[in-house]
């Protein structure tokens, strides 16, 4: 009975304690999943226990009084909450009404004092306004006097010919007439308009006739010096349509150059280019008499000395095609380069005088030079060209220099040789013709280059001048032309390579011949140290290791090359270069090199392999010290080996191939021998696999170790 009166009262207490959401708690009374029979379990876990029951019910008892109590007075004190808030809310109203009748009134204060302000400063306004059109009246009315008095002067001093002062009047009143572009609908304002523009073209028809007068097209000689009246036209010229200034500077320029047309006429001797220096000199001489007799006359902005000059250039440019076409037949290559040579330094000359402002394109900028090169082959090209081939082999990787610029007057006379350059070209492959045959020539009369042991063998000196009169002729090339000429002549350049890579390089390799019969062991057993077994001579070695070193050496410079010449072309033609099929063919013959010398090495091994396997293992009873084969194999390993590596010494990389491929070729061999000597003995086959076998293994692994690390 107890216990239970007690699970009532704690559910109760639990009831009251259940504010968890609000309070967090740890006593289990106020858990939401409280359970009584528990709690009494945990309160009272024996029956020992049960002995304190009554103080553990008193407890409770008084905790749930404590708890009455305070819930009591909460309420109580929550009674007159609902009243003090309803009389807060009634007040807080009462100020917002209040305030919004101050706020209103503020509103109603602020419109009257705009509307007062308005009135005060209405008529300040309109005396502003008043102000402003009479200013603009009064400088309205100065200006058209101003235009007025201007176009009366303009007149006047236009039909007595006073450019000087012209020249100034005319630019005010110009100035002064853009301020009446919003008033030409005013008859009066339109007809001072249209006499501006009347007298602007008396003034461009007088001037035209008056330089007529003073450099007649035709007929009586040029003044000896300048006119101020001229000069001062000149001015008025500027402020005129710039077609007045055109024409001006057209007709002196055609009259400045007539004499020229009259003396290199296309049936004269001087026309030709043989003498195509004294149009140059020609021109040197007018530029100097036009300083000290017409400078001062034309302003300085004007440029006539360079435009007489760049006039000059076109005019020679027409005349010398239209006789290179008439007498085509005549050119010869020396006089073309000649010519050539000649307009490039004009050309050249004209850019260090002028700065080619009269040109679309003309702009001058500095050439960017270079770090020196320790490589003998790498010179300039010209006096400021500075590209070159790269010759270095371990330089592949160097960044590209920038193109140098062209000057601005570049190809503005020597483009009219482009044309004619099919005769440059043809000379250049007449040239390279006879150059590879003279190569061929000198091989045989000379024979191979001999053995340099301490550079790491000899390249062909054939193939660096081969490689010196490319770089010579692709500068030449490019400073005729960097257009179709360079493909032409990269074609020339493909041609010639292949066959200086078949002619020079491949048909000079040591052809093989058949193998000889085999050695018995009797005749093993009799070679002495140092006998001469290879098929090739100590000197046919040296030369099939410097054609392999010389095709190295191209394969690479051929790729320089291309590079330069994708360098020198034009933008739009670098696609059409392309020397991968030069490139391959140079790395057919290093193929080549490398199998003969494999070959020549697998060749000389045969005899003893061949009698290897025709030995009567079956027969042999002892074990010696070593086979007669293997020493044959050997030795020759010792005699070539030894000399291919010195000879490519600067080619690592290629004896290491002939060292992999000769292993690769070699041991599939001698296995398959192996395979051919039967019956065997146990005794035979330790002879041969045990110790033989062995020996010649560790005679080549230690001989490779040693040449590859040497």
């Amino acid at each position: 009975i107890a216990l239970g009166k007690t699970s009532l009262i704690l559910v109760k207490l639990a009831e009251l304690t259940q504010l968890t959401p609000v309070f967090p708690s740890q006593d289990p009374l106020d858990r939401a999943d409280f359970n009584a029979v528990e709690y009494i379990n945990t309160l009272f876990p024996t029956e020992q226990s049960l002995a304190n029951i009554d103080e553990v019910v008193n407890k409770i008892r008084l905790k749930i009084r404590r708890l009455d109590d305070n819930i009591r007075t909460v309420v109580r004190g929550q009674t007159n909450v609902g009243q003090d808030g309803r009389q807060a809310l009634e007040e807080a109203q009462k100020a917002i009404q209040q305030l919004f009748g101050k706020i209103k009134d503020i509103k109603d204060k602020a419109e009257k004092s705009e509307q007062m302000v308005k009135e005060i400063t209405r008529d300040i306004k309109q005396l502003d306004h008043a102000k402003r059109h009479l200013t603009t009246s009064i400088t309205t009315l100065n200006h058209l006097h101003m235009l007025a008095g201007g176009v009366d002067s303009l007149e006047a001093m236009t039909r007595r010919r006073q450019y000087g002062e012209v020249a100034n009047l005319l630019q005010g009143v110009v100035n002064v007439l853009e301020h009446f572009s919003k008033y030409m609908g005013i008859p009066q304002i339109r007809q001072l308009s249209e006499r501006v523009k009347a007298a602007q073209n008396e003034l461009g028809q007088q001037i035209l006739a008056d330089f007529e007068e003073a450099f007649p097209s035709q007929g009586t000689k040029r003044p000896g010096g300048p006119s101020n009246v001229l000069r001062d036209a000149c001015l008025v010229a500027n402020v005129l349509d710039p077609r007045i200034k055109q024409e001006i500077i057209k007709k002196f320029i055609k009259q400045h150059l007539s004499e020229y047309l009259v003396l290199f006429q296309e049936n004269q001797d001087v026309a030709w280019l043989d003498k195509i220096d004294r149009r140059y000199a020609w021109i040197k001489r007018q530029l100097v008499d036009y300083e000290e007799k017409y400078g001062r006359m034309f302003p300085q902005e004007w440029c006539m000395t360079e435009r007489i000059a760049v006039e000059f250039c076109h005019v020679t440019r027409t005349e010398l095609a239209k006789i290179m076409r008439t007498r085509a037949k005549e050119i010869e290559v020396k006089l073309l380069l000649f010519a050539i040579q000649r307009t490039t330094n004009f050309e050249g000359l004209l850019a260090k005088r002028f700065s080619g402002c009269t040109l679309t394109d003309g702009t001058v900028k500095k050439t960017e030079v270079p770090p020196p090169s320790t490589n003998p082959f790498l010179e300039d090209e010209t006096g400021t060209e500075t590209d070159e081939i790269v010759i270095e082999k371990s330089d592949t990787d160097r960044p590209k220099k920038p193109k140098v610029p062209d000057n601005p007057f570049h190809g503005i006379v020597s483009k009219c040789f482009e044309p004619h350059l099919y005769v440059y070209i043809e000379s250049q492959d007449k040239n390279l013709g006879e150059l590879i045959d003279r190569f061929v020539a000198d091989f045989k009369a000379q024979g191979p280059p001999k053995p340099n042991v301490d550079e790491g063998g000899a390249v062909l000196p054939s193939c660096a001048d081969l490689f010196v009169y490319y770089k010579k002729c692709m500068v030449q090339c490019s400073q005729l032309s960097t257009g179709e000429p360079m493909i032409a002549l990269t074609t020339i350049f493909q041609k010639y390579l292949r066959e200086y890579a078949w002619k020079i390089l491949s048909g000079n390799l040591p052809k093989t011949t058949s193998s000889s019969g085999g050695l018995t062991i009797t005749s093993l057993l009799k070679e002495k140290e140092g006998s001469e077994v290879a098929k090739f001579t100590f000197e046919e070695l040296c030369l099939i290791c410097s054609i392999l070193s010389t095709a190295e050496y191209c394969l690479a410079t051929t790729q320089q090359l291309e590079e330069k010449l994708k360098e020198k072309v034009d933008a739009s033609l670098m696609e059409r270069i392309n020397l991968t099929g030069e490139m391959d063919t140079f790395s057919i013959v290093i193929s080549n090199s490398i199998q003969l010398l494999v070959q020549d090495l697998d060749a000389a091994c045969d005899p003893a392999l061949t009698a290897m396997s025709k030995m009567q293992w079956q027969n042999v009873e002892h074990v010696g010290d070593q086979s007669p084969y293997v020493t044959s194999v050997i030795l020759h390993i010792k005699q070539n080996v030894p000399i291919i590596r010195d000879n490519l010494a600067s080619t690592r990389k290629y004896f290491t191939q002939f060292c992999i491929k000769f292993a690769n070729s070699f041991i599939p061999k001698f296995i398959n021998h192996l395979f051919k000597c039967k019956p065997i003995s146990m005794v035979g086959a330790e002879q041969s696999l045990g110790l033989r076998v062995s020996a010649l293994k560790a005679a080549w692994v230690l001989g490779i170790r040693r040449w590859v690390i040497i």
